[in-house]
């Protein structure tokens, strides 16, 4: 759980590093968010031949239709067909999240974020050339196997922070995230509306983020040092003196008996040394660490239906209301919405807060929010749940992130972290389909409530047995 003796100023320009990597890398992951529904519309009404792939996974779609009894407007088809490509991803990324961490501790954070930028810088470029319906797939699964930008940041803050800078240093993830929904969706929402190449609509999109992957990894390259305690050069310059003090601290002589008691051995001629108890010298931590990767599970199997939802239900609304704004720009406004609302608390008062408390608020708040859902007509009744929602963005995650990190060694860190993910990412990967299902077959009143009832249970479990 040791962190490397780095000095306040190179902790500093680690952080700095490592915030503006993360900016341009989320920034370029949240740009494609508002465009999943037009995407995917896009490439239905692009590729109508019945051979084409897309073709095929609209049949398996009626295919699975065709078990529910009740029939089911076809107008909901992308809403489903969006829920799996969330799926897809999430489930990539819990088969990659333990071998990525893995990686890292064999061989070093540094090396591991390039490699990671390297598989999304494929990503984003397959993108751009995603002339037909396959190439997109193929860019969605290199993108899903290779991110790893957060988890290994997770680690780098670990390895440079100590146990009582942790809590604030994670929220700074967090806030990178937030800051990146206030530009990445409207970005994105934007550059759809330029017209680019005839074989690819979006190719205006993907090529800025390109540009975005391609800076961020030009500026790991150069300005992040190996933190990884084995393999860091890093230092905390000390006097001489101060080495000496170490030394003695480190290699203390040993101990003598007196009275045949250890625990009143003298180490430096008369001063006492008594042994501390052992419950002093266990630091503090998660004492049972499958119950953190349950309550990540499950917390994400419906916030992550709820959060992939949102642009399809904007697309609803847009379809049943007059509009002057295109669902793209609904989807980036609301988006845009959370994320100011979600820095400027995690700016403020999220990362004052201890992990548990932050954990059991936002926990709340998502309950609030998908009751909300469940019973709104309106776009501003959905900017109030999103609102709510916003406050579980700028919470749960990081604090899980944090209180997972306290049982980490500087051996391991890197790979329980990734399984913590991984767990996580799980939840992340059944969510979106199952929700979708839920909201495609039957609507978003029941699709909601049920999300609801299953958050309530979360929040008993955080509140009884999350210590």
């Amino acid at each position: 759980m040791n962190s490397i003796p780095v000095s306040a100023s190179q902790r500093r320009r680690i952080l700095t590093t490592l915030t503006i990597s993360l900016l341009l890398d989320l920034i370029s992951f949240t740009l494609i968010l508002p465009l999943f529904p037009s995407v995917l519309s896009y490439y239905h009404a692009k590729e109508s031949s019945p051979t084409s792939i897309l073709s095929r996974v609209f049949y398996y779609l009626n295919v699975y239709k065709n078990w529910f009894s009740k029939p089911i407007d076809s107008s909901y088809d992308i809403v489903l067909l969006g829920g799996a490509f969330g799926s897809l991803f999430s489930f990539l990324q819990a088969v990659a999240s333990p071998i990525i961490g893995r990686f890292s501790d064999q061989h070093g954070r540094r090396k591991a974020l390039l490699c990671s930028m390297a598989g999304n810088i494929l990503s984003v470029g397959l993108w751009v050339g995603a002339t037909d319906f396959r190439i997109f797939i193929a860019s969605r699964v290199v993108g899903g196997l290779s991110e790893g930008n957060v988890q290994i940041a997770n680690a780098i803050i670990t390895d440079i922070s100590d146990e009582k800078q942790r809590g604030s240093a994670m929220a700074l993830v967090g806030a990178c995230f937030s800051l990146a929904f206030i530009c990445g969706p409207v970005l994105g929402a934007t550059l759809a509306n330029i017209p680019t190449t005839a074989s690819n609509r979006f190719a205006m999109a993907a090529g800025v983020s390109l540009f975005l992957v391609t800076l961020e990894t030009i500026h790991i390259y150069f300005f992040l040092p190996e933190t990884h305690p084995r393999l860091s050069l890093l230092h905390e310059p000390v006097s001489s003196a101060a080495k000496t003090a170490d030394n003695d601290k480190t290699w203390p002589k040993e101990p003598t008996m007196v009275n045949g008691d250890a625990s009143k051995a003298s180490v430096n001629g008369d001063k006492s040394s008594p042994v501390p108890p052992q419950s002093q010298t266990i630091k503090p931590k998660i004492r049972n660490e499958l119950v953190l990767k349950f309550v990540h599970l499950f917390f994400l199997l419906p916030f992550s239906g709820l959060e992939f939802s949102l642009p399809f239900l904007t697309a609803t609304l847009y379809a049943n209301q007059k509009c002057t704004m295109s669902p793209s720009a609904l989807n980036g406004r609301l988006l845009s919405l959370m994320g100011l609302v979600a820095s400027l608390l995690q700016g403020t008062i999220v990362r004052r807060l201890p992990p548990i408390v932050s954990i059991r608020l936002g926990v709340v708040a998502c309950t609030i929010s998908f009751f909300l859902l469940a019973h709104t007509s309106s776009m501003s009744g959905v900017y109030v749940a999103g609102t709510f929602l916003a406050v579980t963005s700028a919470t749960v995650v990081t604090s899980i992130n944090s209180l997972g990190s306290l049982g980490a060694s500087e051996g391991d860190r890197g790979v329980i972290l990734g399984r913590l993910r991984s767990w996580g990412q799980v939840g992340r990967a059944v969510g979106p389909f199952l929700f979708c299902s839920l909201f495609w077959w039957a609507g978003k009143e029941a699709a909601y409530m049920t999300g609801g009832v299953m958050m309530m249970g979360v929040v008993g479990a955080v509140f009884t047995v999350l210590k």
